[in-house]
């Protein structure tokens, strides 16, 4: 039994698993992808005209991909053949395109074939569909949550439109759980259910932009929790956690929890103490915190916090927040606690923040000093007949490539190094210098 097969049985609708049963019938009741599917869309428009030429729908689990081919399904005049790619064979390709020839030139009736997780089929496999799908029959829609530009083959993408599906949003879980709420047909409608707010929140935030796992949660969660007294089945924020295997961490976005701890992430890198920003920093990306958002707060403290100190510091939260970008969760993780650990257990110094501070007060509040006229520019026509470069030393031409000259009009001091790391050197080296 498959999903393609459930309402010619409706019997057997009611053993099947809540996420099948809620698959969208139709292109209303699909959520997410407006991408892709919003009105006017290439996609939604070939559907909806029922001029469906090969297709490659690629994403995450639980993104839509076997959901959409089965809207797809319900609105073609094609017929509709499907097969999973891990049990399929040479043999059965060959059977199946066999058919789709002889159903149109009896019926003039194409056939689309859906194949999912196409990306494990070999070579060979992928080569058999070439010939047919140049003719347009069968029309092949694979899924994979594959890269297809690396597991399929070069002819069978040229043949081929690819469209990405991306992880459901947050508010997209939520819009689909609420309806296998209150759907009676086909959700757990019958059922006497008091859910928290808290506890649908978390299965929306933990699965990862995946409907199907959180629609599994719901289903497990809702049919294993006794009655009370009353007949209402409570699902809380504890069984929502059981249910998807996921404590709920206390973490808001844009809230005290999100603000909180990443304050006490920078404070604890600001305090060398690289043990308790990793926990703060384990907490953020449980709790589903964007790895970009610290990979930017890393950023700064580098520079305010230990700046020329150690100036490597701000050398590897550069490359933390490149990394970040380039690879993603989970991976990030790796570069994410390295940038932490070296930042933090640097030694610190703020003098170079300290004196970009001073310096903006002075130009706020003091009147804007003019460029001295032997640092003016000199690289055009005219400024040599108004003075402009005259009297300038070229420290290159002097020992140790210095030479004493005013760079102010009204000398001021804003940097004072310290005596910590390299900026005791700086330190020494000004000394020197003056």
């Amino acid at each position: 039994m498959n999903l393609f097969e459930k309402e010619d049985n409706p019997e057997d609708l009611k053993n099947m698993p809540l996420a099948v049963r809620m698959c969208p019938r139709s292109l209303e009741e699909f959520v997410g992808q407006r991408h892709i599917l919003g009105k006017g869309k290439l996609l939604r428009r070939a559907i909806e005209a029922d001029r469906i030429s090969s297709l490659i729908l690629y994403g995450p689990p639980g993104s839509g991909k076997t959901a959409l081919a089965y809207c797809i399904s319900k609105v073609t005049n094609a017929y509709f053949v499907t097969i999973n790619a891990t049990t399929s064979n040479v043999e059965e390709l060959r059977n199946k395109i066999s058919e789709a020839k002889q159903r149109y030139l009896l019926h003039q009736q194409k056939t689309i074939l859906f194949i999912d997780e196409i990306h494990r089929f070999n070579k060979a496999q992928q080569d058999v569909l070439m010939p047919d799908l140049e003719k347009g029959n069968p029309v092949l829609i694979g899924a994979t949550t594959h890269n297809p530009f690396f597991s399929l083959v070069s002819p069978l993408l040229s043949r081929s439109l690819v469209f990405q599906l991306n992880p459901l949003s947050e508010k997209e879980i939520l819009e689909i759980l609420r309806r296998a709420i209150r759907d009676k047909e086909r959700g757990l409608g019958n059922l006497s259910l008091k859910i928290e707010e808290e506890a649908l929140l978390h299965l929306a935030k933990v699965c990862e932009g995946d409907a199907r796992r959180a629609l599994n949660a719901l289903e497990i969660g809702s049919l294993t929790t006794p009655p009370d007294k009353q007949g209402k089945i409570n699902f809380t924020l504890q069984v929502a956690e059981e249910s998807i295997q996921k404590k709920a961490v206390i973490y808001d976005k844009d809230e005290d929890g999100h603000y909180d701890t990443i304050s006490a992430f920078i404070k604890a890198i600001r305090g060398s103490d690289p043990d308790a920003a990793l926990y703060w920093l384990a907490k953020m990306l449980y709790a589903g915190e964007d790895p970009r958002f610290i990979a930017r707060r890393i950023l700064i403290s580098a520079a305010e916090d230990v700046g020329n100190a150690d100036p490597l510091a701000l050398v590897v939260a550069t490359s933390c927040f490149q990394a970040v970008e380039f690879l993603g969760l989970p991976e990030c993780r790796i570069p994410l606690a390295q940038a932490t650990t070296y930042i933090a257990s640097c030694p610190k110094s703020n003098a170079a923040y300290m004196a970009i501070e001073k310096a903006m007060e002075d130009v706020k509040k003091e009147r804007t000093q003019e460029v001295p006229r032997h640092l003016r520019d000199t690289h055009y026509r005219g400024a040599e007949k108004l003075g402009y470069g005259k009297g300038y030393k070229y420290p290159h031409q002097f020992k140790d490539h210095f030479v004493k000259q005013d760079y102010l009009p009204q000398q001021k001091q804003y940097y004072f190094p310290t005596d910590l790391g390299y900026e005791k050197i700086i330190k020494e080296r000004r000394k020197e210098q003056k």
